[in-house]
């Protein structure tokens, strides 16, 4: 028999490529969602699916009773601005959401938890890029304080009831099916005003860089994550897997080569830098590749890929 996983989160853009990830590995899935970001139709029809929240006792009961083997767990509140604006909001839905869901896990006799963290978050500013599990932590926003605490009791979990748990620390993930109107889809967010004739906004100069995978990728690296060797756990570190290209790319190459990809010569205006905002984030892949996982996909070839959705799609 097929193991059974769990989703949460996978109607949304990363957790239904996810979704599709598992199937294709011949896993049986169930995706649960709330919807409210996410998109029943991203939902593949070969995988179940539950309407619901992870903060709900539905969500804990599923776990309890649905002998699943792996909970994957994406669904969250994303945006920065939003956890900075209503910490509350964001700490019900990421720590209290999470705790749901692990009290169901531990009940059930979920044997293994993958769970989608940030490398973008959890780091701090350092010029000594790209960033590798052990660099130091410190969040500045409650976005990044909440998954770094899930880290921790996730850590918790597992000395206290054997649960095995891997966190993935992301990149900037772009791809197919991620929401032009997020404050974390910048791909996209270009991509659409490229499609609509629209000038491209960049926040300051536009030398700030991030380090951009495609959410293909990301979807493979959840299945490894999912089938690899358990590490000893000595620290979060220890069980952290950073999921990214290890390369640096400008928001005014970013912004250029969509451009390029698009075959379209658009002007890109500047407005003043946001407060807060990092100058420089990568982090390095280099553990996640001793399980055999390498980004495929090149910034090119992803953004071409990410435009011809956009174009389809509009």
């Amino acid at each position: 028999m097929s193991e059974r996983v769990l989703v949460t989160g996978g109607a949304g853009f990363i957790g239904s490529h996810v979704t599709e990830a598992y199937l294709g590995a011949g896993f049986d899935v169930t995706v649960l969602d709330d919807l409210s970001s996410g998109r029943r139709e991203h939902v593949p029809a070969e995988a179940e699916f539950v309407e619901c929240g992870v903060n709900d006792p539905q969500a804990r009961e599923l776990l309890a009773s649905g002998r699943f083997s792996i909970l994957n767990h994406h669904a969250a509140q994303m945006d920065v601005r939003v956890s900075v604006a209503d910490p509350l909001r964001d700490e019900r839905i990421n720590l209290a959401g999470l705790l749901n869901l692990l009290e169901g896990a531990r009940s059930g006799g979920v044997r293994r938890v993958v769970f989608a963290s940030s490398g973008g978050v959890v780091y701090g500013e350092s010029d000594h890029l790209p960033h590798r599990e052990s660099a130091p932590k410190l969040p500045v926003s409650p976005y990044g304080v909440s998954k770094l605490a899930s880290e921790f009791y996730l850590a918790c979990y597992h000395q206290l009831h054997e649960l095995e748990t891997i966190c993935l620390r992301y990149a900037n993930v772009y791809g197919p099916r991620q929401n032009p109107h997020g404050e974390a889809g910048v791909v996209a967010i270009f991509g659409s005003r490229v499609h609509a004739g629209q000038p491209l906004t960049v926040y300051g100069d536009g030398r700030q860089t991030r380090d951009y995978v495609f959410v293909e990728d990301v979807a493979r690296a959840n299945v490894v994550a999912t089938t690899g060797d358990y590490p000893t756990l000595d620290s979060i570190d220890s069980v952290a897997f950073n999921v990214g290209t290890g390369r640096e790319t400008s928001v005014n190459d970013l912004a250029q080569t969509i451009l390029n990809v698009a075959e379209v010569d658009q002007p890109i205006q500047h407005l003043d830098a946001r407060a807060g905002e990092l100058l420089r984030s990568a982090v390095s892949p280099d553990k996640l590749r001793q399980w055999g996982w390498e980004p495929e996909v090149s910034l090119t070839e992803g953004l071409r890929r990410t435009y011809e959705w956009i174009a389809t799609c509009s």
